[in-house]
């Protein structure tokens, strides 16, 4: 596990006072202070299947996780999760050494890079990136190194990520789906990032927490490619597959020697978390086909309904493969700073969203960009897009 010496703290807290609040707290605060409608956090106005709300509650009745679960999860869910590797993309885990149950992916990330990296190593992450990542990175005395994903499509360029590795370069970490942009990543670029990572000895780190939500391709584990069966960390959870969001159930999925790393850290994170609801994840993970057929379907009408009113109120809209986010350009309707843009937004129109430029290190890559979500009932958004277009 990556010690922090005394030398590197002063770095560490001048890299932690850059965060202060998060931008998902100020709008949403925003959202609640003017009553808008939030389209900004990434969180769904409606429960998932009752089927697992009503397992949770059995959990608690019976007593089954009221207590301290076990470390790395209860067995259950640690099984169900394998199996559920197995069901979708033909991967072997044993649940007993190489799956750990965390306090949603956010932990997961946060444990993995206080496991395997030390202070000064250099990581490699797709930007714009959700903004745990940088922290994650920091509290890890690692230097983040952006590959930065650029308009309209957002794809990584594989010859900018050769160049982008030094010999203090110890991991990747990389995010498909997407989040913000909502960029799937293609069979071939897998199999030139794993190249990759064979031929620099890397660890890669990849965030699947949007595997369910892919509208235009095909989500496919990296860790399934040829050579990195042992040096890929698999993070996903159940927020983003079943809506419920509050239960902070993520998982691991690794081999022995890197989950045990990760379980090394994360016992001095938060411990266990979540006990009853494990064992209602566990349920949801076993949930027939059509449940997770129906989930996209529904999702994707959604992008299309709120990707439509975007169009129609002036905005450039970058079409998702997946996630439940649309990135947008605002310079079409005038406007210079996506950060502005979000502070008014609300008092002009009664909507709230995010502005990219929070996650990049150059802001100045999405000074115009806003992110949306379509992650809410469909009244909900249809009311939004008439919002939207009164601007």
């Amino acid at each position: 596990m990556a010690v922090m010496t005394s030398s590197a703290r002063p770095l560490l807290n001048r890299r932690l006072a850059e965060f202060g609040t998060t931008i998902f707290a100020e709008m949403s605060a925003l959202a609640q202070r003017t009553g808008s409608i939030n389209l900004g956090q990434g969180f769904p106005d409606t429960d998932g299947p009752e089927a697992v709300r009503e397992a949770a509650v059995r959990a608690v009745r019976d007593g089954r996780g009221n207590q301290y679960p076990p470390g790395p999860g209860v067995p259950e869910l640690r099984t169900a999760i394998a199996e559920h590797q197995r069901r979708f993309y033909g991967l072997t885990f044993d649940p007993d050494t190489e799956v750990l149950v965390t306090a949603g992916a956010t932990e997961a990330i946060a444990a993995t890079m206080l496991a395997l990296v030390e202070p000064g190593d250099e990581v490699i992450a797709f930007e714009p990136y959700y903004d745990s990542y940088a922290a994650s990175i920091a509290m890890a005395g690692g230097r983040r190194v952006p590959l930065t994903l650029r308009a309209p499509d957002f794809r990584p360029d594989l010859d900018a990520l050769r160049e982008s590795v030094t010999d203090r370069t110890r991991l990747l970490l990389l995010n498909s789906p997407h989040n913000p942009t909502g960029m799937v990543l293609t069979p071939d670029e897998l199999t030139a990032i794993a190249e990759l990572a064979v031929e620099r000895d890397l660890i890669v780190v990849t965030d699947e927490v949007y595997e369910h939500l892919v509208f235009d391709g095909e989500h496919i584990p990296l860790i399934s490619r040829p050579g990195m069966r042992d040096r890929t960390v698999s993070i996903s959870s159940a927020g983003k597959s079943f809506s419920f969001t509050g239960w902070k159930v993520g998982w691991v999925t690794a081999s022995a020697p890197l989950a045990t790393a990760v379980r090394t850290a994360k016992q001095f994170l938060t411990y266990v978390s979540a006990g009853p609801f494990q064992y209602a994840v566990a349920e949801a993970l076993r949930l027939p086909d059509s449940y997770f057929a129906g989930f996209r379907a529904d999702l994707g009408a959604k992008r299309d309904l709120l990707a439509g009113g975007l169009t129609d109120a002036g905005f450039e809209v970058y079409r998702p493969q997946g996630t439940y986010f649309i990135t947008t350009d605002v310079a079409g309707l005038g406007e210079k700073d996506a950060l502005a843009f979000c502070r008014s937004l609300p008092e002009r129109c009664g909507v709230v969203a995010v502005p990219n430029s929070v996650f990049y290190d150059d802001p100045e890559a999405g000074r115009t960009q806003v992110r949306f979500a379509f992650c809410k009932q469909e009244h909900v958004l249809r009311e939004a897009v008439v919002r939207l277009g009164q601007l």
